[in-house]
């Protein structure tokens, strides 16, 4: 059996000291929301409850959909490689950016650049693009994909181009051909209606062709800061879509409690078995409790 944990928007806090240079941009308006709003949330030990969480799940991969930073200054990409390295193992975790991560036009570069060993596939050549990812673990594929580009003030839009479909679905072929359980990681629901039109994905029936043609058994994303489960169409049946609380949610907001996925996978190709266990954290300590509404058998139907 294969144990894969799924965690989401860290939004590692407190904002450092920003400049009035990095302010002259769309940072001010994401600054502005921070000390009104995300402050008073996504504070506390939650994240740490989180991480002990984790630890103590003790699952063999890790994967993380994005949004690790706020503003994506230059000490936030800085601060989170830190993070990353402090509790990450590259070769035991896979990461694909977010919107916040690609905050203004030159972060995502620096992103690339600082968390290279969290994103890259494993066999990755310079002349290569980075997304979409591929990482081989087991009888598991890891297929990630990046929607993270800097929007306007007010915008937090995702984009999944032609290219990158093109070369996913490829990647989804290959991994089927070698009979893998196939997961892709991206930021923004790949679902019609899971974000209000300023948060949405550009590129939305382009993902669903990519999996109607491709299949695939697994789909984990974040963005939204909520613990969801859609079904699309694929090649062999539904795939679950499967989104998540951030990481840092503390209790007191209308978002729910921090949390992570947990996804129990045994069998092989045709006779698939996926148990999704969601654990979230408790309004009164830093204990994890099992909701079991939450507790979802996923059965692979592939011909």
């Amino acid at each position: 059996m294969f144990r894969l944990a799924h965690i989401s928007d860290i939004h590692l806090g407190p904002l450092p000291r920003v400049t009035l240079a990095e302010l002259a941009s769309k940072r001010i308006t994401g600054y502005v929301n921070w000390h009104r709003n995300r402050r008073k949330h996504l504070f506390g030990n939650t994240l740490e409850n989180v991480l002990t969480g984790l630890r103590e799940a003790a699952p063999d991969h890790v994967a993380i959909t994005g949004d690790l930073v706020n503003l994506a200054t230059r000490t936030e990409i800085e601060v989170a490689r830190l993070w990353l390295e402090t509790h990450f193992d590259p070769l035991k975790t896979t990461l694909v950016p977010g919107n916040h991560d690609a905050y203004v036009p030159g972060a995502l570069a620096r992103v690339t650049s600082q968390w290279r060993p969290w994103l890259l596939s494993d066999t990755y050549a310079p002349d290569q693009p980075l997304f979409p990812s591929y990482r081989r673990r087991g009888p598991v594929a890891l297929i990630g994909l990046s929607t993270a580009n800097a929007t306007l003030p007010f915008m937090a839009t995702g984009d999944f181009g032609h290219k990158q479909a093109r070369a996913a679905g490829k990647l989804l072929e290959q991994a089927r051909e070698d009979r893998l359980y196939r997961i892709v990681l991206i930021h923004h629901p790949p679902v019609r209606g899971a974000a209000p039109a300023h948060k949405r994905m550009r590129g939305i029936s382009r993902f669903a062709k990519m999996l109607r043609k491709h299949g695939a058994e697994l789909v984990l994303h974040g963005h939204t800061h909520l613990d969801t489960l859609h079904y699309l169409k694929g090649r062999d049946g539904e795939v679950p879509v499967v989104g998540i609380a951030s990481a840092s949610q503390g209790p007191g907001g209308r978002k729910p409690l921090a949390g992570f996925n947990i996804f129990e996978i045994d069998g092989g190709p045709g006779d698939w078995e996926t148990i999704h266990r969601r654990m979230q954290l408790g309004e009164d300590g830093p204990g994890f409790a099992e909701n079991p509404a939450s507790v979802i058998a996923l059965e692979e139907r592939l011909s």
